[in-house]
């Protein structure tokens, strides 16, 4: 397998912080966000910062985020606004012996960059079959496409993968020495994202039986 250039580093994506858990490798950026499902997009409207939560997907080296044609977020989009993307899956809860050493286990990915509006017909429909796929694999053959009307009521944008930072913390608590002789349990409760059972539509049963894919849903598949 080719070896992918790490992503460089810039005044704005590098971590002063804790930089011994920065990472900018491309292969751990790419399977954090090919397991999240949810990222906090932050940008700026009349001088006011928000964040909103979206769907979105990785397609190459490019996230893709789509929305309602006239959205706050999409107008805003397509007239060229920088965006911050934040994506962070949360691993466990760690448990030290003071309160000052409490900490949590997590994966976080920061993209920042001016994405670009997907106008070609051919590229929206792949666009938004790969938002499909990023839900459950192998699902854009087993549901009905867009059509037109849904096609214009949708806008698609492109944010290169070229600003990007990765911090990752593992492991257990870190006390200080003088601490360690204390009675307080310490280490980490794992946490994880468990899917359930799957339940058919209620108002309308399905006319086909529930896949497979279904019972056996997980995250972190390795994608391309």
């Amino acid at each position: 397998m080719e070896q992918r250039a790490p992503f460089p580093v810039t005044p704005r994506t590098q971590v002063h912080r804790r930089p011994d858990r920065a990472s900018y490798d491309r292969a751990t950026a790419h399977a954090i966000l090919d397991e999240a499902l949810v990222a906090s997009v932050g940008f700026v409207d009349q001088g006011v910062p928000f964040v909103i939560p979206m769907a979105f997907a990785r397609q190459d080296e490019r996230l893709l985020l789509h929305g309602a044609s006239k959205s706050r977020l999409q107008t805003l989009l397509g007239g060229g606004a920088s965006i911050c993307v934040n994506v962070t899956l949360l691993d466990g809860v760690v448990l030290a012996r003071s309160a000052m050493h409490h900490s949590m286990n997590y994966r976080s990915v920061v993209v920042l960059g001016q994405p670009r509006e997907i106008e070609d017909k051919s590229e929206k429909l792949s666009a938004l079959e790969r938002l499909v796929e990023h839900v459950l694999m192998g699902r854009s053959l087993a549901t009905r496409a867009p059509n037109d009307l849904e096609l214009k009521a949708t806008r698609v944008f492109a944010l290169p993968l070229e600003e990007v930072s990765v911090k990752v913390r593992s492991g257990g608590p870190v006390d200080d020495a003088d601490d360690l002789p204390l009675e307080h349990w310490a280490g980490v409760i794992p946490l994880t994202l468990q899917a359930l059972a799957p339940i058919a539509d209620a108002r309308h049963a399905p006319r086909a039986a529930t896949p497979t894919s279904a019972f056996s849903y997980r995250r972190g598949e390795v994608r391309s």
